[in-house]
């Protein structure tokens, strides 16, 4: 899977994972909502990390300039490779 984050899009969901775990530590939150809003946290932060989202993949939406950028070179490529070969 390639990378489908902006940095804007990265910082937010690390953010959101830092103050939602704070929620969580300092008790606003517990039982049930607690649980669901930690695996929240969780997937925001991994996601956040390693700068893919599985649901950008699935919606085929894309944050990131340099993977949009890195696509249409791919393609070009992949295009005169075609034109060469005909």
């Amino acid at each position: 899977m390639k990378v489908n984050m902006g940095s804007i899009d990265r910082i937010l969901r690390i953010t959101i994972a830092v103050i939602l775990t704070v929620f969580i530590l300092v008790g606003m939150f517990s039982g049930v909502t607690s649980a669901i809003l930690g695996i929240i946290a969780l997937v925001l932060l991994v996601t956040g990390i390693f700068s893919r989202c599985p649901m950008y993949y699935l919606l085929g939406i894309s944050t990131c300039k340099c993977a949009a950028a890195g696509e249409k070179t791919e393609n070009k490529a992949g295009d005169s490779k075609e034109e060469s070969g005909s």
